[in-house]
C-alpha cells in the first residue's frame, strides 16, 4: 500500500502483488504519473492495482492527459501508445488536403489533430472531448464526411460514364391516363414527373430516389413514367419485396394501363409452373411491356426482350446483387426508379444516398382526412373491442394488427392465428378475415379482394399489410403491441387508414410499462402524423447504423463523424467534394485512399 498526494488531495495505491519495479516507482518523493479505477475506500479515495509510471519532473506530470485505448486478448495499453508515438514520430501523419479546404473552416491540420487527440494538453476541455466538437475532433469528422462524398460522387460519374436507352417524351398515353383519371395531379407530382422524364430522355442510365409521404401518391407517378419507357418500344419491370404488395400494384396497373391496351405480365414465386412459363415466354417474346412481380424477376428464367426501365419499390428491402441482376436483364443498362415508402432524413440523403438523384413529393392528394392516432393501454382491450364493434356495424371495415415477436414468423403466424379465432368468437355478428405471410398467394388474394370488397368487415393480418393496401372504407385500425414496432412501421401501419373520406382512427394498444425507448417512439408517433419529421425523430433515436441496417448499398457506417452533431461540416463536405476531384485529383484520391482504402468505390445500387 503507498499513498500519493499532490496538491488536489491524497489517494491511497493498493496491491496484491507486489513486482521489484514497482517497489523503485513507489519510493518515498518519486513523481508519479497512476492510472486506474478510482473509489472510495476504508482509507478514503483509493486505485486498486493502478498503472504507474515515473516521471522524471513535475513538467512531464502536467505534459498530457493520457487516452485510454478499446483493448482485446493479448493488446496492451502499453503496446498501443507505442505504436501511436512511433507513427507520430516519423512523421507519417501525411496531409492529404490543401489548406484552402480546412482553414476556411478554422480547422486545423491532420496531423496537428491526431497528436493533440492522442496527447491532449492538461487543461482541454474533457466534454468538448468526450462530445467529439473539438477542432481537431471536427477535422476528423470533415475528413471522413469529405471522403464519403468523394467516393459517392466518383461512382456517380463513372455511372454517367455507361450507356443507357434514350428514351424520347411522347405524351400520347401519358394524356390518355391522366384524362381516365378520377383524381388530379398534385403539383407536387407534376414536378416529379418532369424530373423522372428529363432522366429518361439521358444518354445515361438513371438512378433516382422517389420518396414521399404514405399516400402521398408515388405510384401513380411510377405509372406515368412507366408510359413514357412503353410508348417508346421499351419494356419496364416493377419489382416489390412481398406478394401483396406486388399484386396491389398490378391490379392497379391494370386498372389504369388495361384501358389503354398495355400488356402486363404478372410473375412471382408461388404461381404454378404452367402459369409461371406463360408469364416468362411474354416477357421474353417483348409481348409483354410491363412486368409486374416479386424477386421472382431477377431469376436466370427470366429475360426481357428490351428492357430499358426498372422501378423497384420498397428499395431497402432489395439486396445490393438483386437489384444488380434486375440491372442486367437489359442491354443498354435500364434506367433505374428506387421508390421508399417513408421519407428519408435530409441529412442521410444528403451523405449515404448522395450517389443518387432524388426526387420528393411533399404535398399529401386534397381530401385526406388526418387520422387520429391514440394510445391505449392492453387493460383496456374490452374497450378497444367495443370500439371495433361499433365501427363495423355501422358500415366502416377495421384492422387489427398482430404484433412482431422476437422476429419469429412462426411466433408471428401462431399469435394472429389466435387473435382471430379469439375475435370471431367476440364478434360471432361480424365477417372476420385473416391475412398472414405464410398463405398460399391464391389465399391471400381471396381474403384481401374480400376485404377490399367489403365483404370482410375486420381483416386480422400481421405486418404484411405495412405497405400497399388500400381499402379507402377502412377507418379503425388497432395495433397490439404497439410498443415493439419500429417508428417507420408503425407510421407505414396507420398510413393503411385514412385514405378516403371518413374520419379514420389508429389505436396503438401497448402493455402497462414499455421501455424508456419504446415510450420514446410512441411519444413521436402519436405527436406527428408528418412521416419527414417521424423519420428525422427516428433517426435521432437510433443513430444512422441501426436506422439504415444494412444499408443495401454497400456504403460504410460513418466511425468519427455524426450526420446531427456535424451537419455544417456534411454541408460544407457535399460542396467541397466536386471541386476537389476537379482541380486536386490527387489529393481526392489520396484522401480516399486513406480514409476508404477497401472499398473506394462503395455504392453498387
Amino acid at each position: 500500500m503507498a499513498r500519493l498526494e499532490d496538491a488536489s488531495g491524497q489517494i491511497t495505491l493498493r496491491f496484491l502483488h507486489f513486482y521489484p519495479s514497482q517497489i523503485n516507482a513507489l519510493k518515498v518523493g518519486n513523481q508519479l504519473r497512476v492510472y486506474g479505477e478510482v473509489r472510495h475506500g476504508f482509507f478514503g479515495y483509493e486505485m486498486v492495482h493502478p498503472q504507474c509510471k515515473v516521471a522524471r519532473d513535475v513538467t512531464e506530470v502536467n505534459a498530457q492527459l493520457t487516452p485510454i485505448y478499446p483493448t482485446t486478448s493479448g493488446l496492451t495499453q502499453p503496446s498501443i501508445r507505442k505504436a501511436i508515438k512511433s507513427v507520430i514520430d516519423e512523421r507519417l501523419l501525411v496531409e492529404t488536403l490543401p489548406p484552402s479546404v480546412y482553414e476556411p473552416l478554422n480547422l486545423p491540420s491532420f496531423s496537428k489533430s491526431v497528436q493533440a487527440l492522442h496527447y491532449p494538453e492538461p487543461d482541454a476541455d474533457l466534454t468538448a472531448l468526450e462530445n467529439r466538437t473539438t477542432p481537431e475532433w471536427r477535422r476528423l469528422s470533415y475528413d471522413e464526411l469529405l471522403a464519403q462524398q468523394l467516393s459517392m460522387r466518383k461512382h456517380y460519374a463513372k455511372r454517367r460514364s455507361v450507356n443507357a436507352p434514350k428514351i424520347a417524351l411522347s405524351e400520347t398515353l401519358v394524356k390518355q391516363l391522366l384524362q381516365a383519371l378520377p383524381f388530379g395531379l398534385t403539383q407536387s407530382q407534376q414536378k416529379v414527373i418532369k424530373e423522372i422524364s428529363h432522366d429518361l430522355t439521358q444518354p445515361h442510365p438513371m438512378q433516382r430516389l422517389l420518396q414521399g409521404d404514405v399516400g402521398s401518391g408515388k405510384t401513380i407517378v411510377a405509372c406515368m413514367a412507366a408510359l413514357q419507357a412503353i410508348e417508346q418500344g421499351w419494356q419496364v419491370a416493377l419489382m416489390a419485396p412481398t406478394e401483396i404488395l406486388a399484386e396491389q400494384h398490378y391490379k392497379k396497373f391494370m386498372t389504369w394501363l388495361a384501358p389503354l391496351n398495355i400488356q402486363i405480365a404478372w410473375l412471382t414465386g408461388s404461381q404454378n409452373k404452367k402459369t409461371r412459363e406463360a408469364a416468362q415466354a411474354d416477357i421474353a417474346s417483348g409481348k409483354a411491356q410491363l412486368a409486374i412481380g416479386t424477386h421472382a424477376l431477377f431469376q436466370d428464367a427470366v429475360q426481357f426482350e428490351k428492357l430499358g426501365f426498372a422501378i423497384i419499390d420498397e428499395q431497402h428491402r432489395f439486396g445490393v446483387q438483386q437489384r444488380l441482376a434486375l440491372r442486367k436483364k437489359g442491354q443498354p443498362e435500364p434506367h433505374q426508379l428506387m421508390m421508399s415508402a417513408t421519407p428519408i432524413p435530409r441529412t442521410l440523403s444528403m451523405s449515404y444516398f448522395a450517389d443518387l438523384d432524388v426526387s420528393v413529393i411533399d404535398e399529401l392528394p386534397p381530401g385526406r382526412t388526418p387520422v387520429v392516432t391514440k394510445l391505449v393501454s392492453d387493460q383496456r382491450r374490452d374497450e378497444i373491442l367495443q370500439r371495433v364493434r361499433e365501427a363495423c356495424l355501422t358500415g366502416s371495415q377495421a384492422y387489427w394488427v398482430c404484433p412482431l415477436i422476437e422476429e419469429s414468423e412462426a411466433l408471428q403466424l401462431q399469435t394472429a392465428t389466435e387473435t382471430f379465432e379469439n375475435l370471431k368468437e367476440n364478434f360471432a355478428d361480424l365477417r372476420v378475415g385473416l391475412v398472414h405471410g405464410r398463405m398460399k398467394s391464391a389465399e391471400k388474394q381471396a381474403v384481401m379482394e374480400a376485404f377490399v370488397s367489403g365483404e370482410t368487415q375486420l381483416l386480422v393480418a400481421t405486418t404484411v399489410i405495412e405497405v400497399g393496401v388500400d381499402v379507402p372504407n377502412a377507418s379503425l385500425m388497432v395495433i397490439e403491441h404497439a410498443e415493439r414496432m419500429g417508428l417507420s412501421q408503425l407510421h407505414q401501419l396507420r398510413g393503411r387508414v385514412g385514405r378516403g373520406a371518413a374520419k379514420s382512427t389508429c389505436i396503438l394498444m401497448y402493455q402497462n410499462k414499455p421501455s424508456e425507448m419504446a415510450r420514446a417512439r410512441l411519444k413521436v408517433i402519436y405527436e406527428n402524423t408528418d412521416g419527414f419529421a417521424i423519420s428525422q425523430a427516428d433517426l435521432q433515436l437510433r443513430g444512422p447504423g441501426e436506422y439504415l441496417g444494412t444499408r443495401q448499398s454497400g456504403a460504410p457506417m460513418l466511425k468519427i463523424a455524426d450526420l446531427e452533431r456535424d451537419v455544417d461540416l456534411l454541408t460544407s463536405a457535399k460542396n467541397i467534394a466536386d471541386e476537389l476531384l476537379a482541380k486536386h485529383p490527387q489529393a481526392a484520391d489520396l484522401h480516399l485512399e486513406r480514409w476508404l482504402r477497401y472499398g473506394a468505390e462503395l455504392v453498387k445500387v
